[in-house]
């Protein structure tokens, strides 16, 4: 069964940090061509891409996050990670894992970025 499970969101006052994990089942990090992604959604928005990592490391950032978020991933315990730095309240949001393993997309069920102060 494939499961992606999020997990380090919370509250954090403006120009803090928080780091997201989100972590797979080992088919997804054992599929030959794989990509990890974190996406957000804030209330009454669409979901947008925040950033993604193929499986040979290669990254995206949407604008908005260049210079301030960075992903990662550790192979070897089937996790990607978020590490957002310099948060702004426009960051608020839902955040959500996605996994695209053999042609198939894979959603976690998201976690609470807030912002405020």
């Amino acid at each position: 069964q494939v499961q992606l499970v999020e997990s380090g969101g919370g509250l954090v006052q403006p120009g803090g940090s928080l780091r997201l994990s989100c972590a797979a089942s080992r088919s997804i990090f054992s599929s030959n061509s794989n990509a990890m992604g974190w996406y957000r959604q804030a209330p009454g928005k669409q979901r947008e891409l925040v950033a993604r990592i193929s499986s040979v490391g290669v990254t995206q950032y949407a604008d908005l996050v260049k210079g301030r978020f960075a992903i990662s991933r550790d192979n070897t315990k089937y996790t990607v990670y978020l590490q957002m730095n310099s948060l702004k309240p426009e960051d608020t949001a839902v955040y959500y894992c996605n996994a695209i393993a053999t042609g198939t997309s894979y959603w976690g069920q998201g976690t609470q970025v807030t912002v405020s102060s």
